[in-house]
């Protein structure tokens, strides 16, 4: 911690040199900053708070690119499992250097970063992707585009579940989930089938007749309308006629019994071995009622319908009148 707060504090000219980034001329300020930003990644790091010394350390380097500061970053991404992030950052460290005359914390960060690319490098997974059916295929990882000239062979990628998805033209796409330990090479297999050809489109069908207006056929929509509301109206009485009949033999069965209970109950009173013929007695006149009920309705029914019915001029002679009687209804017509 001692050493890089030196070098930030020292040395910030040669600090510049590395990055192209880096604006000509650092400030007290700027410097001040860097220096604080470093110090709460490192104290991040301490903690294992690998987010926020990601971030701390990032912010610094882009104020004064140092080695010290990029070796920061490289340790926070492994921390997070950016192996793949990590190894670019140790490798960059290596490949800029420092320039004679830097800080002995420039070298210091530059040969441990040597010590730990080293050590990380046999850990990072590696997956061997294959795709048949199409020699077109798109293939990505995690949504990433992978080269085509990636296809076939050993590609580094971070530990962790992968999806790993193939789609070309006139193919179905496929996708795999593949799960990657430390160290491990995997092999997706991706087959891509052609999609199923499309179904013929079928034959148009021939265009219906337009319908003929009421002026054509002036007798048959009126005709039909008439003869139905006219039948409905007859079935109607018909019914009724039912109820109404039912309802009169069950008025007279209801009378019957009356007639007998008052002989067989004196002032009203009927032992209770008659309680099934008074049961009887009040059943038959609840079905009287209803007959009546029901045969009313109907009647009712089928005269609004018959005396309603449209009349045709085709049929301008028929007549149609209902009949009701005592336990009875129907109809009547001239055709």
């Amino acid at each position: 911690m001692a050493s890089l707060l030196l070098a930030l504090t020292c040395a910030p000219a040669l600090a510049l040199a590395q990055g192209s980034d880096a604006p000509a001329q650092v400030s007290d300020a700027d410097r001040a900053t860097a220096r604080s930003l470093a110090v709460e990644g490192q104290e991040a790091l301490d903690r294992r708070d690998f987010s926020a010394a990601l971030d701390r350390f990032g912010r610094a380097d882009a104020i004064i690119h140092a080695p010290t500061l990029l070796l920061g970053v490289a340790r926070a991404q492994v921390g997070l499992g950016q192996w793949i992030a990590a190894q670019e950052s140790y490798s960059r460290i290596l490949r800029e250097g420092a320039p004679e005359g830097s800080p002995e914390p420039f070298f210091e960060a530059i040969k441990a970063a040597q010590r730990e690319l080293d050590a990380l490098a046999p850990r990072i997974p590696q997956v061997l992707i294959q795709v048949s059916g199409s020699d077109a295929a798109d293939v990505t990882i995690d949504g990433e585009p992978v080269p085509r000239a990636a296809i076939g062979v050993k590609r580094p990628v971070d530990p962790g579940e992968h999806t790993v998805r193939a789609t070309a033209a006139g193919f179905s796409p496929v996708e795999v989930k593949v799960t990657l330990s430390e160290g491990a090479t995997e092999t997706v297999a991706l087959a891509l089938r052609p999609l199923a050809p499309p179904l013929a489109a079928a034959p148009p069908l021939a265009a219906a007749p337009p319908p003929r207006s009421a002026a054509s056929t002036p007798d048959r929509g009126p005709v039909a309308s008439s003869g139905g509301r006219t039948t409905l109206g007859i079935v109607a009485l018909g019914l009724g006629g039912i109820g109404l009949g039912a309802g009169a033999v069950a008025g007279a069965l209801a009378v019957s019994k009356h007639g007998d209970l008052s002989e067989r109950c004196p002032r009203g009173r009927c032992d209770p071995s008659l309680a099934d013929d008074v049961d009887g007695y009040h059943a038959m006149g609840t079905l009287s009622t209803l007959g009546f009920a029901i045969g009313a309705v109907g009647v009712g029914a089928g005269v609004f319908l018959i005396l309603t019915a449209p009349r045709s001029p085709q049929r301008a002679g028929l007549s149609v009148s209902p009949v009701i009687g005592l336990g009875f209804a129907g109809a009547k017509g001239r055709f």
